[in-house]
């Protein structure tokens, strides 16, 4: 019997779970310590396996991402990782383990600071490419990116927090298009008050259990304090990103995206069927569908929804690629959207036809 992904997933996360609270029990627990055998090296050569291989590929299982680079971080994180979980007393025969991880992220870290530095030299042409693009900067900016590093996901990340500090600091005095061919997808709820509500939530929050931990644990508050300001910066910079970069239709192409979220292109030619009947759109969404809808405390539904004759891929948060099949759309004008869509979605069928 063949299981389902999120089973998969599910039973993965809970043996890594497993794995790591097992070992780190075994060592910081009476029972734990009174469980180790006199001699303990087996049981530390066997958590070190188990920090630094089985626990890298739950963690892969779960996340449904398999790389051989990622693999590789992992088992030197988790190397690493032994050296705090067990006692320095066990611990003390295999510390050229604990230098192993800690070579292999150096590596690593030098091999990502070789890209920053290409990064950096490239930004003069990709400033270029992006000044001389009429696509919005989320996918301007995606494509000369792409260009210039097509498989480096190091570089994706860095690029797609660039975008969040832009978005956050750099275009308050911006305005968004107005184009007869652009729709705003938030107007209809009340989306941009509940992400406010969120960053004052945050700032509370921030204040009191910065105060609270301040005397208890210096560095643990100094974490959340980092953790929140940044959730503070991505709310701000998601918020200007949607209020920024409406769906805009093109001739060929549509470009949709929400906030910093999830952006996609959807080409007219790769358009299978366009749905508008309410009974479908109300019945519940499958699991490969995007959706690109402005929730808040209402029920929404999708205004008409995109079947793809085959996955299409968007990009999320971070700049994680998945593929979908479907697309979900709601916006603040649909009745003029869908005369749009369904005059560009026929040319596109005729220009087939031809």
């Amino acid at each position: 019997m063949v299981l389902h992904k999120k089973t998969v997933s599910f039973v993965a996360l809970f043996l890594l779970l497993l794995v790591i609270s097992s070992n780190y029990g075994l060592y910081h627990s009476s029972f734990g310590l009174h469980s180790l055998p006199g001699d303990f090296n087996g049981v530390v050569v066997g958590s070190i396996i188990d920090l630094s291989l089985v626990a890298p590929l739950l963690f892969l299982a779960w996340q449904r991402k398999f790389s051989l680079k990622y693999f590789i971080v992992l088992m030197a994180t988790g190397l690493i990782a032994a050296r705090f979980i067990i006692p320095s007393e066990y611990f003390a025969s295999f510390q050229s383990v604990m230098w192993l991880g800690v070579g292999i992220e150096g590596l690593l870290i030098l091999f990502e600071l070789s890209l920053l530095f290409m990064l950096v030299k490239n930004v003069p042409p990709i400033l270029r490419r992006i000044r001389s693009s009429s696509l919005p900067l989320l996918f301007s900016f995606s494509h000369a990116i792409n260009e210039k590093f097509p498989k480096q996901p190091f570089i994706h990340v860095l690029c797609s927090e660039m975008l969040m500090f832009y978005y956050a600091f750099g275009t308050w005095k911006k305005q968004p298009s107005t184009e007869g061919n652009t729709f705003t997808l938030y107007k209809r709820s009340s989306f941009i008050t509940f992400q406010i509500m969120i960053i004052h939530a945050i700032v509370i929050e921030t204040l009191g259990l910065h105060w609270l931990l301040h005397n208890t644990s210096i560095i643990l508050s100094i974490v959340l304090l980092i953790l929140n300001i940044y959730s503070i910066v991505f709310f701000i910079g998601d918020i200007q990103g949607l209020r920024l970069n409406p769906l805009r239709v093109e001739d060929d192409c549509i470009y949709i995206s929400f906030g910093l979220a999830k952006r996609m292109e959807i080409s007219f030619k790769d358009i299978k069927e366009i749905v508008e009947d309410t009974h479908i759109l109300e019945q519940k969404i499958p699991n490969t569908t995007i959706e690109f809808i402005a929730r808040d405390f209402e029920k929404v539904y999708p205004d008409l929804l995109l079947i793809l004759k085959s996955p299409i891929e968007a990009t999320l948060f971070m700049g994680i690629k998945k593929k979908y099949q479907q697309v979900a759309i709601r916006v603040d004008d649909p009745h003029v959207l869908k005369k749009i869509v369904k005059e560009r979605l026929e040319k596109a069928q005729r220009d087939e036809l031809i």
